[in-house]
């Protein structure tokens, strides 16, 4: 069978301008059902974060049913899609029953019974041709962890060790053994940070329950023939077994994700066994271009940067080091990029910092001012515990972003909106 592998399209993000970022998440979509059907793709593999919010916009909501109705006439038999940090397990689960009629199965969030994440997929023939042990983003409240007084090591050896027996209780279960043992391979999906895995700069190191790096590579067990994960933006093999890998996000996501390669993994599986494994590189419909470094070389970075490449105009991250005056940093700056307007665009503008190792109070006054809704709610807080010991840090972050999730899911008009950041 032939199955494709993706996972955090992150639906509808927002990314420095405040407008959603359909029409690059359209791109690809509209790639991906060309590449589905150009490779006899027989099921699509989606591990979590379709969406970017617990509260999707109606545009991004739209985006993705109409994919979804759109997947029919490619051939493709059937989509298996789990939920992300960043989903709504309700909000998924709301259109499951109709889906499944369409052969696209859901799980949102991690269902009352286990047997409901064990999915079985058809060949052509209408036999058997792969099992899925579909497994969203694990929360607290789905591991049934409680424990007053523990230290932040005792949490996170007993969240590693409650994920690790939810993967081992479906690797035992009746219909995943009887497959395999009738040569039928068995795919299981993740949502989570697995250590080893290169994390990029914000919460997506530390979203997952727990703290950093809980589950490890011998934690999926050998029952499982491939384990396609979704979490970690970048491309990437777990703990040096080909089998377990993230995908990658189809789009770049942030300004540290701009030289990452943007793919799919096709996988061709020949019976039980692991599965033959082909990147597919995603076309990228918008640069996200970094200019750092001094004024002079900052500016002719600009004056040179070529964006024939790609469809939509750059957009830049720009940080001038120059001890020329702010006014002058940014009248240069601006400058180069009116002449280069039509392939890069600075949306949040340049930002200066001095040279000198101790800047003066005017250089201080003169430099941009944040202002407070410029930043996620995440980057507020991870501001706050930034001093704190990086264990501390961790446990913190961990029991916001359930309490953030919580919220999100009981008043979504209040807190759903950015619940959750890069991860």
């Amino acid at each position: 069978m032939r199955v494709l592998h993706t996972a955090d399209w992150h639906l509808g993000q927002h990314f420095l301008t405040g407008h959603e970022r359909l029409t690059e998440q359209k791109a690809f979509l509209n790639w991906l059902l060309t590449t589905v059907q150009a490779e006899g793709v027989e099921a699509l593999v989606l591990a979590g974060d379709v969406f970017d919010t617990t509260t999707p916009s109606h545009a991004a909501q739209e985006l993705y049913y109409d994919f979804l109705v759109r997947m029919q006439g490619t051939g493709c038999r059937d989509i298996v899609i789990v939920g992300g940090n960043h989903d709504s397990p309700t909000l998924l689960n709301a259109s499951r029953q109709l889906l499944r009629a369409l052969r696209i199965h859901v799980v949102g969030g991690v269902p009352a019974e286990a047997a409901d994440q064990v999915i079985s997929l058809a060949d052509a023939g209408g036999r058997p041709g792969l099992v899925v042990a579909a497994v969203p983003f694990l929360r607290d409240r789905d591991l049934r962890l409680a424990v007053a007084g523990e230290t932040p090591d005792e949490r996170q050896l007993r969240v590693r060790d409650s994920i690790a027996g939810h993967y081992k209780l479906l690797s035992e279960h009746d219909l995943i053994r009887s497959l395999r043992e009738r040569d039928v391979p068995v795919l299981a999906t993740g949502h989570l940070y697995a250590a080893g895995g290169e994390a990029r700069e914000g919460a997506e190191r530390d979203v997952h329950i727990g703290g950093l790096g809980v589950i490890a590579a011998e934690h999926f067990p050998a029952a499982f023939d491939y384990v396609a994960l979704g979490h970690l933006h970048r491309p990437q093999v777990v703990g040096g077994q080909a089998r377990i890998r993230y995908s990658g996000s189809p789009v770049p996501l942030s300004f540290t994700e701009a030289d990452d390669r943007q793919q799919v993994l096709l996988l061709d599986f020949a019976g039980a066994g692991e599965p033959r494994i082909t990147a597919l590189a995603v076309p990228v419909a918008r640069r996200l271009q970094r200019f750092h470094g001094g004024l002079e070389e900052v500016e002719a970075a600009i004056l040179a940067y070529d964006n024939e490449a790609f469809s939509l105009v750059a957009w830049a991250d720009v940080q001038v080091r120059s001890d020329e005056s702010y006014s002058e940093v940014q009248r240069r700056v601006q400058a180069a990029l009116h002449e280069r307007r039509a392939h890069v665009l600075a949306p949040r503008g340049a930002r200066h910092q001095r040279q000198t190792d101790a800047p003066t109070m005017l250089a201080e006054a003169a430099a941009p001012i944040e202002h407070l809704h410029e930043l996620s709610v995440e980057e507020v807080f991870g501001r706050r515990v930034a001093g704190l010991p990086p264990e501390r840090a961790a446990a913190l972050a961990a029991t916001f972003q359930e309490l953030r999730q919580l919220l999100a899911e009981a008043d979504p008009q209040a807190w759903g909106g950015d619940a959750g950041a890069d991860g």
